[in-house]
Parts: C-alpha cells; sequence; structure tokens
C-alpha cells in the first residue's frame, strides 16, 4: 500500500497531524543540536583547571585567577569567579555567592530542555490523536459506500497508523535525549559544586592566612 510512496505523499496521507509531528521533530531535533553543541563548549577539565586556581590562590594571586576564569566560557569557572570576587569576606558569604552563581549556571544548563521533553511526550499523544481522526474518517467514508467499502476501511486505518508510527518516531529519540541532557546537566552541576567548595577552602584558608600574619606583626 505504501510501496512507491514518497515521504512526502506519507505525511499527506497522514492529514495535518502529521504536519504538527514533523514541526515537532524539526523544532526537537534543532534543540537537541544547538544544547550538545553548547555543552560541548562549556565543558572543560577540572583537574588541570583546579590545579591552575590552586596555584593562583596559593601565591596570592587572585587577579590572575580572576582573568583565567573570565576568558573560559564554562560553568565552573563562573562559579569559581564568583567566589574569587569575595576573597578577604567569611566563608559564608562566598559560599553563599557560589550557590547563587550555581543555580543561574544550571538554570542556563536546562534552557531548551523542557521543550524536548515535553515532545517526547506529547508526539505519541498527537499520533494517537491523528490515527483516532483517521479511522473516523474511514468509517464515515464506509457508511457512505455501504457494506462492500471494506476496503476503504482498511486503506484508511493503514494510513491512520502512518500518524502512530510517526508519533512514535518523533517521541523516542526526544525522550532518549532529553534524559541525555539530564545527566549532562547534573553532571556540570557535580563539577561546579566541587570547584565552588574546593575554591572556598582554598580563598578562607588564604585569608586566614593573611590574617595571622597581620596580627603577628
Amino acid at each position: 500500500m505504501f510501496e512507491g510512496k514518497t515521504i512526502w505523499e506519507l505525511i499527506n496521507m497522514g492529514g495535518v497531524t502529521m504536519y504538527a509531528l514533523m514541526a515537532c521533530s524539526v523544532l526537537s531535533l534543532g534543540i537537541v543540536i544547538e544544547r550538545i553543541s553548547s555543552y560541548r563548549r562549556k565543558t572543560v577539565d577540572r583537574v588541570p583547571f583546579m590545579d591552575k586556581i590552586t596555584k593562583s590562590i596559593e601565591n596570592g594571586e587572585i587577579t590572575e585567577a580572576v582573568k583565567f576564569c573570565e576568558s573560559l566560557n564554562a560553568p565552573v569557572a563562573a562559579v569559581v569567579l564568583s567566589a574569587l570576587k569575595k576573597f578577604g569576606h567569611e566563608e559564608k558569604m562566598i559560599s553563599n555567592a557560589t550557590a547563587r552563581e550555581i543555580m543561574i549556571e544550571t538554570n542556563k544548563l536546562e534552557r531548551y530542555t523542557n521543550i524536548v521533553g515535553t515532545i517526547g511526550n506529547v508526539a505519541v499523544y498527537i499520533g494517537l490523536f491523528g490515527t483516532v481522526l483517521g479511522i473516523v474518517r474511514s468509517f464515515h467514508n464506509m457508511a457512505h459506500v455501504g457494506s462492500g467499502g471494506i476496503s476503504v476501511v482498511i486503506g484508511g486505518v493503514a494510513e491512520a497508523l502512518l500518524c502512530t508510527a510517526a508519533g512514535l518516531f518523533v517521541a523516542v529519540p526526544a525522550v532518549v535525549a532529553y534524559n541525555y541532557f539530564l545527566r549532562r546537566v547534573d553532571g556540570f552541576i557535580i563539577e561546579m559544586e566541587y570547584c565552588s567548595s574546593a575554591t572556598t577552602d582554598l580563598l578562607t584558608s588564604r585569608g586566614n592566612e593573611h590574617e595571622t600574619s597581620f596580627q603577628t606583626r
């Protein structure tokens, strides 16, 4: 029944529902490409990054550490930068600053991901809706043709099931992508929290050394 038909002919057979699913597919694919590209740009190797930050703080080169963080477009760099800007303050103030920055960066990392998750949940139902409409239309046609129109029903049902298949075709990749995004965001959060804790300890320790040295004098 579907042999020799092009993709556009199959889409037309599915009706308006197929166009809606095609729009969802294009939107989902666009977001997936954008997010993966963004995550790759924002990924920083934590070990060498923190080694450089640690050395700069221990040597009292806070300005150099600030410049280094500003040169990187990464969530961990933004979090460490927020801590460096609070150097000399109490540990609680430094921790609060990094906690706020983690929330900001997490929100940026999660941008658009909910759309993909929604498409993954809704696409199946859009496909089923198209299938129901197709079956209703098939029985309506049979009522006009008569009992001899069973072939009309079979053909209509087969065409309607295209919508279900299309809905699954759109939903499954979207759900997989959404779960992938969640894991990536969780990974970024762990990295940010680790760098936040380590930097706070370094700055607090450095600040205490300054106070002790000043009191000794």
